[in-house]
């Protein structure tokens, strides 16, 4: 009986640990990944200049800086990314705006379940 309760006890720790591994996961993947950039450092081959982050906080900064979402960082430059911030996975939507339709029993055009 002892090694029951023990091997019951070490399964519920082992669940335990990995649901909060999950919302850790799922907390830091909300966050967009972005940057600082200069908006008017664009360079056709290798997009927009990096700079430090306090300049996209204040309003008294040097250069004309935005937050730069996604995209491909090389060195100091981005690009492939967009200054429109991504909706956040769980909303149900997509970056298209079409949403997400789900048909009812038998998934046909018509159904109204979902």
């Amino acid at each position: 009986m002892d090694n029951t309760r023990r091997r019951l006890r070490s399964g519920t720790v082992v669940l335990g640990g990995m649901g909060l591994l999950a919302a850790a996961l799922s907390a830091c993947s909300s966050d967009p990944d972005k940057r600082c950039v200069d908006r008017d450092s664009y360079h056709y081959a290798k997009g927009y200049k990096v700079v430090s982050d306090k300049n996209c906080r204040t309003t008294k900064a040097a250069v004309n800086a935005d937050w730069y979402y996604g995209g491909d960082k090389k060195g100091s430059w981005v690009s492939d990314g967009s200054f429109t911030r991504p909706r956040s996975s769980g909303s149900g939507g997509s970056r298209s705006g079409s949403g997400v339709h789900r048909g009812g029993f038998g998934g046909g055009h018509h159904s109204s379940g979902g």
